[in-house]
């Protein structure tokens, strides 16, 4: 059953890519009200005529919109699939609260929310730097990404694409690909694999970094 769900979102996720990657605005929660019907529509076919609709019933920009629409789509999608991947796993559990903000799963005991980045450009430091300095780079994640509704200092998994050709946001659309590598991590998982950070003055957060590279 797991495997039919993540193999229908990567066939739909390959729909986004013949399109640029682009965002002409910052989220914001009125933009992300107008479009939150990425949540319940998986295929592109019917992504896109909620879209037209959207525009014509908000009077927003349809350009503006359309990419605003697909980027959240895609990047839900993707992570919805990630999470998938990692709660069919030995050791996992899913959260049994949906909309806790701060945990999609328990981890051999411990709870954590993950999250699918691109390689950041702000990091402004290479891929090889970044592989020596880990624990430099979730530090990094955690003040700089997610200033909105989901940021947090708690446990989370991370999961770094990165495309040799600079293309790093098309590998979220990799499904069987990121499985494995997943597979993989939690396959040969032990608690050294885990950074400690003090992120918080009385509590230590726990973050892991699973690499995806091609």
């Amino acid at each position: 059953m797991i495997k039919a769900h993540l193999d229908t979102i990567e066939s739909e996720l390959q729909h986004r890519l013949s399109y640029e990657y682009i965002w002409f605005r910052k989220q914001n929660d009125v933009w992300d009200g107008y479009s939150n019907f990425i949540y319940t529509t998986v295929t592109w076919k019917d992504l896109i005529p909620k879209i037209a609709t959207a525009v014509s019933k908000f009077k927003v920009h349809k350009k503006e919109f359309f990419y605003y629409t697909i980027n959240r789509w895609y990047n839900y999608w993707s992570a919805l699939a990630v999470e998938l991947i990692f709660t069919d796993l030995d050791g996992i559990v899913a959260a049994k609260n949906k909309k806790d903000k701060l945990m999609d799963f328990s981890f051999f005991g411990d709870t954590f929310d993950h999250k699918t980045s691109i390689f950041p450009k702000g990091f402004k430091k290479p891929l090889a730097y970044a592989l020596q300095h880990p624990k430099e780079l979730i530090a990094w994640l955690y003040i700089n990404q997610s200033q909105q509704q989901r940021r947090h200092l708690e446990n989370r998994m991370f999961l770094i694409v990165y495309a040799k050709d600079g293309n790093h946001w098309k590998l979220k659309a990799e499904i069987t690909w990121l499985k494995d590598i997943i597979s993989t991590y939690v396959a040969t998982f032990d608690d050294s694999k885990l950074f400690r950070l003090q992120l918080q003055p009385y509590n230590v957060t726990k973050a892991g970094l699973i690499w995806a590279i091609r």
